[in-house]
């Protein structure tokens, strides 16, 4: 496995897959990596000839008091686990190769509407963050194909919205979430979790599941199924950011008709933001 450090050393080795016809997907992470992202490689490795993934710690979609300077970083171990997984090339950047003119003063990109809700809402300039550190990645590594983990359903969304917007010839794969035996998503923000917060973590993922049966059964409108989870998590201990009920194409507020859903929820335990979703098909 190559560990490639500059943009220049991954369009050569890029460029000599591309000349021999091989096809290539990308797998962005930020690094300290657990069994979710190998799941991303092995689709990765389904899709394409060559799998790069890029670990950057991307400091535009973090906001003032979060936990950018702490985030976990794990460069010996990810590397060990990225070879396991038979990744090509892991692309490590420093921050100021992806930002030569500094954080202020770099272009940014924003998808209007999916930016400023839900998360966005709570996270002001999070998503600029992200779409635009993505649409670097795809600039330099001119993929085939990009793979992302649905737990983050809103970035998944979004970022194929922008990848429709901008005629990006590439195809964004969602990777199923996985989950600890007792239901609670796989994150590297867990271990920031004490052992009574770890042990109500799955509840976010139980009243999930709740608001799923709540809408086959079909006896409440949506806002209802949403203010009571949003209770009960707050009765649970947790401090609750939304609960909220989507169209799954779009994030939109469902349409009469609308079949397909995504429940979507993010809530704090202590000083750990959690997040999660589940998809619902309605009959």
């Amino acid at each position: 496995m190559e560990i490639l450090r500059s943009v220049a050393a991954v369009r050569r080795s890029l460029y000599g897959w591309r000349l021999a016809g091989e096809s290539i997907a990308l797998v962005p992470t930020m690094g300290n990596l657990h069994a979710g992202h190998d799941s991303l490689m092995a689709i990765a490795r389904r899709h394409a000839d060559r799998v790069v993934a890029s670990i950057f710690v991307n400091p535009t979609q973090f906001g003032p008091g979060e936990d950018y300077a702490s985030y976990p970083r794990t460069p010996r171990e990810d590397a060990a686990r990225l070879r396991a997984a038979g990744v090509d090339a892991v692309f490590v950047p420093t921050v100021a190769a992806m930002y030569p003119d500094g954080r202020d003063g770099s272009t940014t990109v924003s998808v209007p509407g999916l930016s400023s809700v839900l998360c966005g809402a709570h996270r002001p300039g999070h998503f600029d963050g992200v779409a635009s550190v993505v649409l670097r990645l795809f600039n330099i590594t001119v993929p085939d194909v990009a793979v992302f983990g649905e737990k983050d359903y809103q970035q998944l969304v979004l970022l194929r919205r922008m990848a429709r917007d901008l005629q990006l010839d590439i195809r964004l794969v969602g990777g199923p979430t996985l989950r600890e035996p007792d239901g609670l998503a796989l994150s590297s923000r867990n271990q920031y979790l004490d052992a009574g917060e770890r042990q109500l973590a799955p509840r976010l993922h139980e009243l999930l599941q709740d608001c799923r049966r709540r809408l086959l059964a079909g006896g409440q409108g949506f806002a209802a199924i949403e203010r009571r989870a949003f209770r009960q998590l707050q009765a649970q201990g947790f401090v609750p950011d939304y609960v909220a009920i989507r169209a799954a194409h779009d994030l939109s507020i469902p349409a009469p008709g609308c079949r397909r859903l995504r429940v979507l929820a993010a809530a704090r335990l202590g000083r750990t933001r959690l997040i999660d979703n589940i998809a619902v098909q309605l009959r």
